[in-house]
């Protein structure tokens, strides 16, 4: 394995153990409670970043998705279509999250994580040259795309423990 595929594997493997941390004991009603009638449940949060996650995944890997390949689409039921990975969002959207378990959110991440850690970690330092996305300037590379994901995940799983943190100390 490249030494840049090593670091990208980590990087994830940290984001995984950060997303069990942050899910793992919680109520049903912790999942979904928000700070503020505006605010990201740890629901929707996790289930946010999975979808961004196995979206750009699959978009540079040339794969199907994990949300619709293995049928998550359907077991999580949400009124959102298949292509949904929660971008743009309205608070209204967020409140639809409802009804996931921490065994649903924790199941369909690890099958994200899986498909994830897979295609990174076949990758060469060459592969993160590629550019996978012209409608930027400049044009970006895999390598860039992948520590977007890392960072937009980073960033969720950390509002996701924040909210926790809050629920926990009530």
């Amino acid at each position: 394995m490249a030494a840049s595929a090593d670091l990208l594997v980590d990087a994830f493997g940290r984001i995984h153990e950060a997303v069990h941390d942050a899910v793992e004991g919680l109520r049903p009603k912790e999942l979904t409670e928000r700070l503020d009638d505006d605010a990201n449940s740890i629901s929707w949060l996790i289930w946010h970043l999975t979808r961004v996650q196995d979206d750009h995944i699959a978009g540079v890997a040339g794969t199907e998705q994990v949300w619709t390949s293995q049928g998550w689409h359907e077991r999580f039921g949400l009124p959102f279509p298949p292509s949904d990975i929660g971008y743009g969002h309205s608070s209204e959207d967020v409140a639809a999250a409802r009804g996931l378990t921490r065994r649903m959110l924790l199941d369909y991440y690890d099958a994200v994580h899986d498909h994830t850690v897979e295609y990174v970690g076949g990758l060469s330092d060459a592969d993160l040259e590629r550019v996978v996305d012209r409608a930027w300037t400049p044009p970006v590379t895999l390598g860039a795309r992948l520590v977007s994901v890392i960072a937009d995940d980073l960033q969720h799983v950390g509002q996701a423990s924040f909210v926790r943190g809050v629920l926990r100390r009530r």
